[in-house]
């Protein structure tokens, strides 16, 4: 598997495994209250494999670039509004996840 490819799939990954958190956060199914790191480092690994994958997209002409950097935005504002209201936090949160499926799409094609 080549490294765009590899690094698209891991941070759709991470981007997954932390909003799944989340969700089963805010529906009560799980609490963190104890260890809330967990959730900030999903973020981070989110955050960071998004750049990594963006940087090899780029590096390898792939249209995945293109689809994946609005992703940038949301990620920012998920940082700088923080969890509450939850609407809000939900609501950037899932504003990302169009650039997520699009740059699997394409980096898988």
């Amino acid at each position: 598997m080549h490294l765009p490819r590899a690094l698209m799939t891991m941070s759709a990954g991470a981007f997954t495994a932390n909003c799944a958190l989340g969700a089963s956060v805010a529906a009560g199914w799980i609490d963190t209250s104890d260890f809330r790191w967990v959730h900030h480092g999903l973020y981070v690994l989110t955050a960071s494999t998004t750049c990594a994958a963006f940087v090899a997209c780029t590096a390898r002409r792939s249209p995945a670039a293109f689809a994946l950097a609005p992703a940038v935005l949301p990620l920012f504002m998920l940082q700088h509004h923080g969890a509450h209201p939850l609407q809000r936090h939900t609501r950037d949160a899932l504003s990302a996840a169009p650039c997520y499926v699009a740059g699997l799409v394409l980096a898988w094609r």
